[in-house]
């Protein structure tokens, strides 16, 4: 078999085209989630702790330094502890969402394996009887 065809075999499982479908899926989700995070939740969160900008927190670790004009010859050295703190509320937000969607999933597939039995009629019962007594003989 050719390395070609070989490929051509590998990507037209179904697996290897529903995981592409699902990273597509999920990369465009996180966006949502992160726009959802960046323009509603944080804005609300920061406002109800004083006029707090998340996006802006942040620890100098060194001064910029700046020319003799007053230019910024080197930005200053920041520890963004604010990003990451938007970055875990995204992730939360998305293990919660997928948590949501198994659970959702696994609920519908445990309904469907179960089967409901279906009561014999009454001539399969008597069949059944004569079958045994016929049996028995």
């Amino acid at each position: 078999m050719g390395f070609v065809s070989e490929f051509k075999t590998f990507a037209m499982r179904g697996n290897v085209i529903d995981l592409a479908v699902g990273v597509v899926i999920g990369a465009a989700f996180g966006k949502i989630v992160s726009a959802l995070v960046d323009g509603i939740i944080m804005p609300v969160v920061g406002l109800l702790l004083g006029g707090v900008d998340f996006g802006e927190l942040a620890i100098t670790l060194k001064q910029a330094v700046l020319g003799p004009d007053g230019a910024v010859i080197r930005e200053p050295v920041l520890f963004k502890y604010g990003a990451f703190l938007q970055t875990v509320v995204d992730f939360m937000l998305i293990a919660f969402a997928i948590f949501l969607l198994v659970k959702a999933v696994n609920r519908f597939k445990r309904r469907e394996e179960v089967v409901p039995t279906v009561e014999p009629s009454a001539e399969v019962k008597l069949l059944t009887e004569i079958r045994d007594a016929l049996k028995a003989r």
